[in-house]
This record gives C-alpha cells, sequence and structure tokens, in this order.
C-alpha cells in the first residue's frame, strides 16, 4: 500500500536519506551541474535519480529536450499544481504486471475454484525462496525442505479439509522445520528456530486463509475476489490521497512517505469498495461491507508496514524481482496476506 507525501519518492525501505529540497529558480543550475544523484549503498558512487544520467541527459541517453517526437521520457503522474509526483517505479510496467497476475488468479478460480490451490502454493514457494535469501544474507539458515513441503500440504488442506486441516498441517510443518535445525547443532539454534517459526506463520499459513475463503459452500470464489478488490481499494484509495493531500506523517521511522490523509483515502475507498461487492456479490448488508472495509484497510496497512520492517531488518529494498515495476512476489502480497485472515473472520461472522 501506498501513502504518498506530495513531492516524495515513494517509500524506500533501505531508510536512503531523501536530497535537500532545491531552493527556487534553483533547479536549472541543478540541472547544469549533472541533476539530482544519490548515492549507491553498495558502491558509495554517486548515482542519478529518477533514470537521470549523470550528465542530465534523459533515460536512455538523450539529452533533455522539449518533449518532441526523438525524446524518450519515463511515463511521470503530475500533482495538481504540475509538480511530477516521483513514485520511484515504472507506473505503466506496475500497472502491467499487476494486471497479468490478477488475470492469473481468476483463470484459477474459474470454472474450478481447486485450482486456487496450485496459485497459491506456487506463491508460497516464491515467498520462501523470496525469505531465504534475504535471511541468509544475515546469517539465518530455513529449513526450507520442511517449509516448502508443510506449506504446500497446508494450501490443500485448507481447501480440501477446512480451518482444523490448516492448523494441523502447520502444527506438524512446525515441529519438521524445528527438528530439522537439530543436526547444525546448538550455535544459532533460537535465531534460526524462531525464522522458520515467522516465516511458517507468515507465508503459508497465512496464505492458507484464502483458501478458507474460496472454499466457503456457495459464495466461495465471490468471497475471495470481493477481498482481493477491498485490498486494491486501500492500495489505490492510499496512492492517490496521497499525492493530492499526503502532509503528516503516519510512521516516519518504520515508512517515512506514509501520511494520515493517505490512510484517510484508503479507509473511504476500503468501505466503499467492500459495501459495493458485499451487497452486490454477496448478498449482504451494505454496513456489513463497511465493516469488512475499515476491518481490511487496519490490517493491510499493518501487513505493509509489517513487510517494510522486514526489509528494513534484512537491509534490502525489494525482496526479489519476481514481478516487473513491483519487487518481489512478497512485496505485491504483503497487505493481502494479513488481510486475508481478517477478511474470512469478518465475512464469516457477518455474511453467512
Amino acid at each position: 500500500m501506498t501513502f504518498i507525501e506530495p513531492g516524495s519518492e515513494q517509500d524506500d525501505d533501505r531508510g536512503r536519506t531523501q536530497p535537500p529540497p532545491v531552493e527556487p529558480g534553483a533547479s536549472e543550475d541543478a540541472g547544469a551541474a549533472g541533476g539530482a544523484s544519490d548515492t549507491d549503498p553498495h558502491t558509495g558512487r554517486g548515482v542519478p535519480l529518477d533514470g537521470a544520467s549523470p550528465n542530465g541527459a534523459a533515460p536512455g541517453g538523450e539529452p533533455p529536450g522539449d518533449g518532441g517526437e526523438g525524446a524518450r521520457q519515463r511515463f511521470t503522474l503530475h500533482k495538481p499544481d504540475g509538480e511530477p509526483v516521483r513514485t520511484g517505479r515504472n507506473l505503466p510496467v506496475a500497472i502491467a504486471s499487476g494486471v497479468a497476475l490478477g488475470a492469473l488468479v481468476l483463470l484459477s478460480i474459474y470454472p474450478f475454484s481447486a485450482g486456487f490451490v496450485a496459485i497459491t502454493s506456487a506463491a508460497t514457494l516464491i515467498c520462501l525462496r523470496e525469505l531465504n535469501r534475504g535471511l541468509g544474507a544475515r546469517g539465518g539458515r530455513l529449513a526450507l525442505w520442511p517449509l516448502a513441503l508443510g506449506g504446500v500440504a497446508m494450501q490443500v488442506c485448507a481447501y480440501f479439509g477446512g480451518a482444523q486441516w490448516l492448523v494441523g498441517a502447520a502444527a506438524l510443518t512446525a515441529i519438521a522445520a524445528l527438528s530439522w535445525r537439530l543436526r547444525d547443532g546448538a550455535d544459532g539454534y533460537v535465531r534460526d528456530a524462531g525464522a522458520n517459526l515467522l516465516v511458517l506463520v507468515y507465508v503459508p499459513f497465512l496464505l492458507g486463509t484464502w483458501q478458507l475463503l474460496i472454499a466457503t459452500p456457495g459464495d466461495g470464489q465471490e468471497r475471495l475476489i470481493a477481498f482481493i478488490i477491498v485490498t486494491i481499494s486501500s492500495d489505490i484509495g492510499g496512492y492517490f490521497a496521497g499525492i493530492l493531500m499526503g502532509r503528516h506523517k503516519m510512521a516516519p521511522v518504520i515508512s517515512p512517505n506514509k501520511t494520515w490523509e493517505g490512510f484517510a483515502g484508503s479507509v473511504l475507498a476500503c468501505m466503499l469498495a467492500g459495501a459495493l461487492t458485499v451487497s452486490l456479490m454477496l448478498d449482504g448488508a451494505v454496513w456489513a461491507g463497511a465493516v469488512l472495509g475499515v476491518a481490511v484497510v487496519v490490517a493491510a496497512t499493518v501487513g505493509d508496514l509489517i513487510e517494510s520492517l522486514v526489509k528494513r531488518d534484512l537491509g534490502v529494498k525489494d525482496m526479489g524481482r519476481f514481478m516487473p515495476g513491483h519487487g518481489g512476489l512478497l512485496d505485491r502480497v504483503d497487505s493481502l496476506l494479513i488481510a486475508g485472515p481478517v477478511a474470512w473472520v469478518v465475512l464469516t461472522l457477518l455474511v453467512p
């Protein structure tokens, strides 16, 4: 989820220091001096921001021009005053990647909902790989085989057996992961055991709650779609509210560019999306959809902040490069992971 303060870059989870503001009238001088730059954390050398070359040229090596046919410029959103919004990502590519992923999910849901087991199983394996690489760089060791096999089994158990089977599979996977680590001795055992249990709950268990949604008799497919629509609405509402009105920081230590105005935009968007999807798709009460929207936006915001802290602790900007414009798969589903069990509880209680 993205609550952007106007004029700021999108949240950089490495905690990169933003360049100082440019005094009025100094923008041309800055361009002549080589454009805005930052420091590469790996090489210590200055690198340009927003795709500019060191000599002030536009992306692709061409000099800055007047936007003619020969100019190749990156797609940029603009604020009401005309100032460009720097999002830190290639927006068209990010949108195309998100649409492709959504289409894949829809194809796995219809006509046979059991096909969604393959999607969450693949997501489990990809996210495990991303976390294993990040933890490995910090000296952590995951019991990868028990987590992988148990994680896939948890998806199957959740769909065909329900919540009880999911909990049972999670418990057995935890025992297997803790036992797998015994062979490496006592050195770092508590650290690795904690990492294994964190990954077990964070990825396959929370993904398993998506299977609980889709396995609901009668309207499970619609429940899953409603959950996804409401969660994505949080992202969209927060993004545009942050661009237009973002001023007050929400969590400056964790995620510096998220604002309370963006959060308010997420709440409104989620309540509207929840009311519409629950009433039109699930034949539920409008107020139940609004409650779903509020619950999901809080959970999604917490999920985004949790992953931000994970990445800061691991010292990475993105968890991987699985999706162009989005980073790793975990970067894309961080909000959905935490919102999944919340949506399942709310819909189970309020929309029987």
